[in-house]
């Protein structure tokens, strides 16, 4: 298994989400982020139609590339849109971005390896550390399983030192942990890594009861992210008009999150704090990647992480029920 540095960046910024990022802001997250000591940075061809990669490539240039370990994705090919508009923004995966590409599925052999490669030529580094089949419950599952086959063949070539694959569908990434376990064609391992986004948090953890025993048993890291549930809980107070998963939170969403941030508050720390801190202290996870749109935001990540949590925190959260007993790692 590769070696990742515990905090990540997400790279869904450096193509500009939910909004314009100007280049100056995305400089500022990745200057911040370096002197922060962070050292692992994940991106993606579907953020931005490659604006992600082609900024975020462009700023780790000018870094040793020994010093950090980088991932991106497969699954989505880049081409020409036919239909692009001069001044037409493609808003509709949230990306403020010109329509002048458009994302075509492909998981075939040939279409992963194309994937790769338009990716390092977007970054322009010559190698990325991870690949992940982004999204996989969203294709049929023989196709999912074909695509990680050809991570396998990949990281066997050398091409990439580790894959994995990343959802906010447990069942999915448990499936393709237990499918790649009987290994590639020369005896290796299957996965090194799923990335969870969203379904080990301190909202809810529905990858405790079959993922993490999963990749325990077949060697597989966790990297978590999506640790505030779509915002929910990056705010001390739950606001009543919070969203959750793209859309107004439930009632009991709100009432158990609420309840959340009440016991925070009786060992003195905030929910985004804890959040932050069972992230990363969930068991079976080896690294937490944030989202972060600002270095104000880098900074307040790092202060969040430097903040002393009370290990009786998590104790009196299984008292109430509101966390399962055994989750947090010593």
């Amino acid at each position: 298994m590769i070696d990742l540095p515990p905090v990540g960046v997400g790279g869904a910024a450096f193509g500009n989400l939910y909004g314009p990022v100007p280049d100056a802001v995305a400089e500022g997250i990745l200057d911040a982020a370096w002197a922060a000591g962070l050292r692992y940075f994940d991106t993606a061809p579907h953020y931005g139609l490659g604006v992600s990669e082609e900024r975020l490539g462009a700023l780790l240039a000018q870094r040793p590339r020994e010093e950090y370990v980088l991932s991106t994705k497969v699954g989505r090919l880049l081409e020409p849109n036919p239909d692009h508009v001069p001044g037409e923004l493609d808003t509709v995966k949230g990306f403020w971005v010109p329509t002048a590409r458009r994302r075509v599925v492909d998981l075939s052999p040939a279409g992963i390896r194309a994937s790769l490669a338009a990716s390092l030529e977007r970054l322009g580094l010559d190698r990325v550390d991870v690949a992940y089949l982004h999204d996989p419950e969203e294709y049929p599952r023989a196709d999912a399983h074909a695509a990680i086959r050809t991570l396998i063949e990949l990281r066997e070539e050398g091409v990439v030192a580790a894959i994995g694959a990343g959802a906010k569908d447990v069942e999915v990434l448990v499936d393709l942990v237990r499918g790649a376990a009987p290994t590639g064609a020369h005896g290796g391992p299957g996965l090194d890594l799923v990335m969870v986004a969203g379904r080990y948090t301190l909202l809810e953890q529905p990858a405790w009861p079959e993922l993490v025993p999963a990749c325990a048993e077949h060697g597989v890291g966790i990297v978590n992210v999506g640790v505030f549930n779509s915002g929910l809980l990056a705010r001390p107070q739950v606001a009543p008009d919070a969203h959750y998963e793209y859309g107004p939170a439930p009632a009991a969403i709100i009432e158990r999150a609420t309840a959340i941030a009440d016991v925070c508050t009786r060992f003195d720390v905030d929910l985004p704090t804890a959040a932050v801190h069972f992230g990363r202290r969930a068991r079976g996870v080896v690294n937490a990647t944030f989202g972060l749109s600002s270095a104000a935001e880098v900074r307040q990540l790092t202060e969040r992480l430097a903040t002393r949590v009370d290990d009786g925190l998590w104790a009196a959260l299984i008292a109430e029920g509101l966390l399962p007993d055994g989750v947090v790692a010593p």
